[in-house]
């Protein structure tokens, strides 16, 4: 229940996006290419440690008492809340750079979807590995020393995929 809510979450905040997309069809499709650009590079040097900015964000947790009324209902709320990236902490800048290029980009709404999806996705993975890993602590060390590179990653393929729709 709670990858389900991840993933309905996600679906729904890309969906929205997309809906509010179409404000921004009428700029110019390089200039909105090229902010999501500069977005996804300013995301890039902040989870590399090279620019610090504050990402707007409710820096609060979701309430435990979500899961203690009743734990079918609360792991379907706790996901949905987390997947929609607006109730609790996001510490990584790249599904900042994901929600500005949904929001800018316009057309089709399957990346809309894709981007929510993969979203949920994310986020579903992260416990299911841990607990997959056999060896939680161990497993949180490693991410600890990798997740700066990964969301570095994320946010420069954002800006890759854009530059490629600039040509």
């Amino acid at each position: 229940m709670f990858t389900i809510g991840l993933l309905a979450g996600g679906v729904l905040t890309a969906g929205v996006l997309w809906l509010f997309s179409g404000l921004f069809v009428p700029l110019p499709a390089g200039g909105r290419q090229g902010l999501i650009v500069a977005v996804a590079s300013l995301a890039a040097l902040r989870d590399a440690g090279r620019l610090t900015l504050r990402l707007p964000q409710n820096a609060r947790q979701i309430p435990q008492d979500v899961l203690r009324r009743h734990l079918t209902r609360g792991a379907l709320q706790f996901g949905f809340e987390l997947g929609t990236g607006v109730r609790t902490y996001v510490s990584a800048s790249a599904p900042y750079a994901l929600a500005v290029a949904v929001l800018l980009s316009g057309g089709s709404y399957a990346p809309a979807l894709a981007a929510g999806l993969g979203f949920g996705a994310g986020r579903a993975l992260t416990p299911a590995l841990r607990r997959l890993s056999g060896n939680g602590e161990g497993w949180d060390d490693l991410l600890a020393r990798r997740l700066s590179g990964m969301t570095v990653v994320c946010s420069v393929l954002i800006a890759t995929v854009a530059c490629a729709g600039l040509r």
